[in-house]
């Protein structure tokens, strides 16, 4: 038994120094800082806030992802449920897992909430509460399986076939690092699914419905203190015999949001190669605000991009890019060194996303996708005249045009002015010299008239 044992480990070294070697496709990439050997079959990491590729190893290749399934297991519970709802465990939830698997000890007929239910997933891995959750949400675990599968293909997954909600090993429930890191990318944007797989230790308390008290420890060296690095959102660990170890991990700083994924690795080289790889994206890339950066498609004669800041015949403008719209590029080069491409036919995501928005500038670094800007509407010009002045916006005035009326006007008024007073002067003269003229001749009249002795 014990040579059995020596030579299985000694034959996952063997593999796992073999898949050390296998080649890295993101190190092919003209400029791109070279990405470190690791012993995992497939890994990525993704830039969360742009969805930009920082290093690529077999990341489309179709592998078993284990309980880093249950990624998507509560991505689902929390689009489709309120945290106070209650979860009972039906006999198949509980007994469809097979003893030994990953559980938290429920049993049938007792009830949790949803909240309660996170945090036994991702805390405590438990596969019974992955069933009972799935259960609760579509009404029985096939058909949640079949929305697992349909989410996946909306978030942009081609390597993905779920065939149950924790990853219990099946040859139909497959994944890849990338298809798993576009899932968690839409995990980590939620702030309590973070809160949840950011947690160490989680406390069941005894309930009416659920009549134990204890604690789960979570399993993920990065959360649980094992393994300090700064910034980490949260995570979710996996294994099974086929799969070997599996891990998603996500971790923010120094504005970058990095998700990493390893799979088929060999404790504990699943987090220190995640940590390798971290320190690999975060010494390596920066984040660069497109609007501040690239003016290369805004010429000084054109009012399509132009800036609400420049007050003397440039603040009239109704497009401009996005203000926090950045790219991710390596440490050593500049937003001169992208290509680009101006694109109209935005998806009715990108519609939904930035409703104002009519191009997407696509930016790319040696061929490689490095992040998008988008133009969009600007409230400084017809939408803003619609408004009332009491209304909280920002007036635009073109100082340039201003000027220009004001001068006119003066000058309109200076002639207006001139004209009037030479025709009033005329006027007054004349009523006048005809006011002496009667007055004399009516004298001659009187006259004449006292002198004939006419009355």
């Amino acid at each position: 038994m014990f040579g059995t044992t020596s030579y299985a480990a000694t034959d996952y070294a063997q593999e796992a120094q073999l898949r050390k070697e296998l080649p890295i496709q993101t190190n092919d990439i003209s400029g791109w800082p070279h990405g470190p050997e690791i012993t995992a079959q497939a890994a990525i990491i993704m830039e969360a806030n742009t969805g930009t590729i920082l290093y690529a190893k077999n990341i489309h290749e179709e592998l078993f992802p284990a309980s880093t399934t249950k990624i998507m297991t509560c991505l689902l519970a929390v689009e489709n449920s309120s945290l106070s709802d209650e979860v009972t465990f039906s006999n198949e939830a509980v007994f469809s897992v097979p003893k030994g698997g990953s559980n938290i000890g429920m049993d049938v007929g007792q009830s949790i909430t949803m909240e309660q239910a996170l945090y036994g997933i991702m805390v405590g891995s438990a596969n019974e509460v992955a069933n009972a959750v799935g259960e609760h949400v579509s009404g029985s675990i096939s058909d949640f399986v079949k929305l697992m599968n349909t989410r996946a293909k909306e978030l942009g997954c081609t390597n993905t076939h779920f065939a149950n909600t924790n990853g219990l090993q099946a040859d139909d429930h497959y994944t890849s690092v990338y298809d798993l890191a576009l899932i968690s990318r839409e995990f980590f944007n939620n702030e309590l699914l973070c809160k949840v797989g950011n947690t160490a230790r989680y406390h069941f308390t005894a309930t009416a419905t659920q009549p134990d008290d204890f604690y789960l420890n979570n399993k993920h060296k990065l959360i649980n203190g094992e393994i300090a690095y700064e910034g980490i959102l949260g995570g979710k660990t996996g294994y099974t015999d086929l799969a070997r170890e599996t891990l998603v991990t996500c971790a923010e700083k120094d504005g970058l949001k990095l998700i990493c994924v390893v799979f088929m690795e060999e404790s504990p080289a699943q987090f220190t190669d995640t940590v390798t790889l971290f320190d690999y994206g975060f010494n390596n890339f920066h984040a660069v605000n497109v609007a501040d950066n690239d003016f290369r498609y805004m010429p000084d004669d054109s009012l399509f991009f132009e800036s609400d800041n420049d007050v003397f015949g440039r603040s009239g403008t109704i497009l401009k890019l996005g203000r926090t719209d950045s790219i991710i590029l390596p440490k050593t080069s500049s937003i001169e060194d992208t290509d680009y491409e101006i694109l109209y036919d935005l998806t009715e995501d990108e519609k939904s996303q930035f409703p104002t928005a009519i191009a997407r500038v696509a930016y790319s670094y040696s061929g490689v996708p490095v992040g998008n800007a988008y133009v969009c509407y600007s409230k400084s010009s017809a939408e803003n005249s619609a408004e009332t002045v009491n209304s909280n916006r920002t007036i635009y005035i073109n100082v340039k045009i201003l000027v220009l009326v004001a001068v006119i006007l003066v000058i309109a008024f200076s002639v207006l002015g001139s004209v009037l007073t030479r025709v009033l002067s005329g006027r007054t003269h004349s009523s006048r010299s005809d006011r002496l003229r009667y007055n004399r001749r009516k004298k001659e009249f009187n006259h004449g008239k006292f002198k004939s002795g006419k009355f």
